[in-house]
């Protein structure tokens, strides 16, 4: 019953709330997984790699894969496309792998209501606004006018958050990523509807 479910974990949050960090904090002990790459038409950052950290594409680029149906979601976010092709997740959840996406809050609606019935969302956060602030300030990637837009939008993803599964705060690290360590094992005990209704179908065995 439980054996070579493919499943999704959602994680979203605004960026600064530490998702990157928290993955690589438990990616040893979740078993086999696959992490979904985002396309986008941002620019790379220093220390980013092509394929690695996104795969990034030029606006035409993207625009064509929207017309050739090629995404799962996507979304304009800060003047800028991301999306997540669909034939790697399709293969990755064949495989009976954790698909885990790290994507903003117009993307985990999307995802649901393609994959509602094997996907377990979280929304990561700081403890307070200004916690956030500091941690984007400190990151020195951005210019002010990006962390304004980033802060504005964090006020608007907050109030979506009674939409996501789980929360978990990263106020402290080791805390945080033993809590997401255990949403992400719980998660793969999900269900597809299909091997639900084959069940219910072979439950009466007695005439």
């Amino acid at each position: 019953m439980y054996k070579n479910n493919g499943v999704v974990l959602v994680l979203s949050g605004p960026s600064g709330a530490g998702k990157s960090s928290l993955i690589n904090k438990i990616k040893d002990e979740i078993g086999d997984y696959y992490f979904s790459i985002s396309t986008t038409t941002r620019g790379m950052r220093d220390g980013e790699i092509n394929g690695v950290h996104y795969h990034f594409v030029s606006e035409e680029e993207f625009k064509k894969d929207i017309e050739d149906e090629h995404f799962l979601e996507y979304a304009l976010v800060h003047g800028n496309y991301y999306g997540t092709s669909i034939k790697p997740v399709k293969e990755a959840l064949s495989e009976g792998k954790l698909v885990i996406f790290d994507i903003d809050v117009q993307g985990n609606t999307a995802i649901n209501n393609r994959l509602g019935d094997i996907t377990t969302s979280v929304f990561i956060t700081p403890p307070t606004l200004s916690e956030l602030k500091n941690r984007l300030q400190k990151r020195d990637t951005d210019s002010q006018e990006v962390i304004d837009k980033r802060i504005n939008m964090a006020k608007m993803e907050i109030q979506r958050i009674s939409e996501y599964d789980f929360v978990v705060v990263n106020d402290d690290l080791d805390v945080a990523a033993d809590v997401l360590k255990q949403i992400a094992k719980t998660a793969r005990l999900k269900i597809p509807v299909e091997k639900i209704n084959n069940f219910v179908n072979n439950w009466e065995d007695i005439n």
